[in-house]
């Protein structure tokens, strides 16, 4: 890919079979924000939790345990934290189907038939429109690609 992008052509997108490392510096990709959407879910548990908690016992229907306060907070802590692990999971499940855009009955948009089950894809864009594909096919295939195939911009993905 640094070869292809030394050549003036930017990297589009990849499709590969299993993880690469290093893949997402090559590509310039930011780093990812679903630890945030992890945190709010988690934060928003807890609250919740503690919230509902101190109401029921406290405000809606207080009775008296054991001599207990109706405001015990260790008491509150085990629901709490199973709370907490329940939304912070849900958020960022939720978070990431959203940011891949994956909801149910969206068709798999792949520019090659079995492009992830044993095939890496290199999608480029040219950045400079004067420059000729084949000179990119030939770099391709001296650095080892077996097929490759030239698409115009309104037939990509």
């Amino acid at each position: 890919m640094r070869a292809v992008g030394g050549h003036g052509w930017d990297v589009a997108d990849t499709y590969t079979p299993y993880f690469v490392h290093g893949l997402e510096e090559v590509l310039g990709w930011r780093r990812s924000r679903l630890p945030a959407a992890c945190f709010l879910g988690g934060a928003a548990g807890v609250a919740f939790a503690f919230w509902l908690q101190f109401w029921t016992s406290a405000q809606d229907w207080p009775i008296n345990v054991g001599g207990r306060p109706w405001n015990s907070l260790p008491a509150f802590v085990p629901v709490a934290f199973e709370c907490m692990v329940l939304l912070a999971g849900f958020g960022l499940v939720f978070a990431f189907l959203f940011r891949c855009g994956l909801y149910p009955g969206k068709g798999a948009r792949l520019p090659l038939p079995g492009a992830t089950d044993d095939r890496f894809v290199l999608v480029l864009q040219e950045a400079n429109h004067a420059r000729d594909a084949s000179e990119v096919i030939s770099l391709l295939q001296v650095c080892g690609a077996t097929v490759t195939e030239e698409r115009s911009e309104g037939k990509q993905l």
